[in-house]
């Protein structure tokens, strides 16, 4: 079984912007180290004649024509919203405020 350390959950926490306790890290570092044992085991059992897939069945996409329509001005689609500022949407910002 890989080895996953509880630095490592915190790297991977961090990475995520999820906010971990330390008995969370604790808890969390065997889980994981037994989901990439699963990971490696299912490696193993793939056969090099077996072409790896997303899908068990064949997908199709259904395209449409593209056709240009005429779209609204930018005053139109401002009209309904309740702040405004150059031309745009004025909303909250919501990432980087945290220290």
């Amino acid at each position: 079984m890989p080895d996953i350390t509880r630095e490592e959950v915190a790297h991977l926490a961090d990475l995520a912007r999820i906010d971990l306790s330390d008995a969370e890290l604790d808890h969390l570092a065997p889980q994981l180290a037994v989901i990439l044992d699963s990971v490696k085991s299912i490696n193993e059992v793939a056969a090099d004649d077996v072409p790896p897939t997303s899908h068990a069945l064949p997908l199709t996409n259904v395209f449409r024509a593209d056709v240009v329509r005429p779209g609204l001005t930018a005053e139109e689609a401002l009209a309904g919203a309740p702040e405004v500022e150059q031309q745009r949407f004025s909303v909250p910002r919501i990432l980087g405020e945290e220290a």
